[in-house]
């Protein structure tokens, strides 16, 4: 039986601070990171049609009004754990799913979350388990094989991008051979691979894995005032920052929370990932990131900091200037980046270890708020 990644994925736990959900004129108000990546912009060319996106993650509620019809037979690397209806089931990946690609739901969809590219479908891969999940303590040992084994898999099935909102920061995370094998293998074949930066900017700011591995695009979090928010990870790493603090996800549960990390950040740049391939289909990784970055706003001086690297991902600013004639890559430029498919690179000998992400070992993930999203706010208990 495979192991699943047992991710500290609710660290902070999950109360619900009322019995029912917002209503649709709450859920969209909040939605702040919509206009912070100026969506509505770049929902003038493209709301993600024909693009695939990976979400690596605790599984997807194909179910969720807000995802149904959008989300493609995925894979489960875990094999154990909570099954559908546990409370413990798919709701990080399901809350991740709805930032890249919730359509809302409801007469004309006004109701429920609309994600960055509503058209985009989703390819779900079980890799972790949610913090809650009794099973945890059956996963032991290293981190294992699931992660690599479930990028690869996204890539080899038709993922456009891979979103990855999870990673390793602990006081002994390290580069897996495997893991930095899968993502290569990802970039080769065309794959986009995004990444959370990581929620260690209070403790330490530790290097997260599969951020700092070469090609992936790591995502920062900013708050509403565009600033870094005090949990995101600083480090070298750092491509791009998105919306991290407050953000509106979707549960399984049909209800609606607040929820802060660098795994919402990530989900939203996979979804401006997604809209600039939809508009531009022949656009290599390289190219992709070459204009998240460049077309990033508000940046800090000098360009780039590792706090929120080049700034806020703008997809409208991106799919503009993919318009324009492409410059050559500079000789300096990393060559890890593939044009597409090429000879997958075999995965690395030797025996798989089982698959253990213990408490601390998730810094990236998503944390949710005790709150749900209502009309009137309520103090959690």
């Amino acid at each position: 039986m495979r192991r699943a990644l047992a991710a500290l994925l609710l660290a902070a736990g999950l109360a619900a601070a009322g019995a029912r959900p917002a209503s649709a004129d709450i859920i969209r108000a909040q939605e702040w990171g919509l206009d912070a990546l100026n969506v509505r912009e770049a929902w003038r060319t493209t709301r993600g049609a024909g693009v695939t996106v990976a979400v690596l993650d605790t599984g997807v509620d194909a179910t969720h009004p807000d995802l149904r019809g959008r989300v493609l037979p995925g894979k489960d690397l875990v094999g154990f754990g909570a099954e559908r209806g546990d409370r413990s089931w798919a709701r990080h990946g399901t809350a991740m799913a709805g930032i890249v690609a919730g359509r809302g739901h409801g007469p004309g969809n006004g109701d429920g979350v609309v994600g960055v590219a509503p058209e985009a479908r989703i390819l779900p891969v079980r890799v972790i388990l949610e913090e809650g999940d009794p099973a945890r303590s059956r996963a032991r040992g290293g981190r294992g094989s699931a992660l690599a084994e479930g990028i690869r898999w996204a890539a080899d099935h038709g993922a456009d991008v891979i979103n990855l909102s999870l990673g390793d920061d602990s006081a002994t995370a390290h580069p897996d051979p495997g893991e930095d094998a899968a993502v290569r293998h990802a970039l080769a074949k065309g794959a986009v691979v995004v990444a959370s930066a990581g929620n260690g900017g209070e403790h330490g700011d530790r290097v997260s894995y599969p951020a700092a591995y070469p090609g992936v695009i790591a995502v920062t979090a900013v708050d509403r005032a565009g600033g870094r928010a005090a949990f995101s990870t600083r480090r070298w790493y750092s491509a791009v920052a998105a919306p991290g603090v407050d953000v509106v996800i979707a549960d399984p549960d049909r209800r609606y929370y607040a929820g802060w990390g660098t795994s919402a950040a990530a989900a939203f740049v996979s979804g401006a990932a997604a809209l600039l391939r939809s508009a531009h289909p022949g656009l290599s990784p390289s190219r992709v990131r070459e204009l998240l970055v460049s077309t990033a706003r508000g940046g800090p001086p000098g360009g780039r900091d590792d706090a929120v690297g080049a700034g806020v991902v703008d997809p409208a600013a991106a799919i503009a200037r993919a318009s324009t004639p492409q410059t050559r890559l500079r000789a300096e430029d990393p060559p890890f980046f593939g044009p597409g498919p090429h000879r997958p690179s075999p995965p690395p000998a030797g025996r798989r270890r089982p698959l253990a992400w213990g408490a601390g070992a998730a810094g990236a993930v998503l944390l949710l708020a005790a709150v749900i999203l209502r009309p009137r706010r309520r103090p959690t208990p």
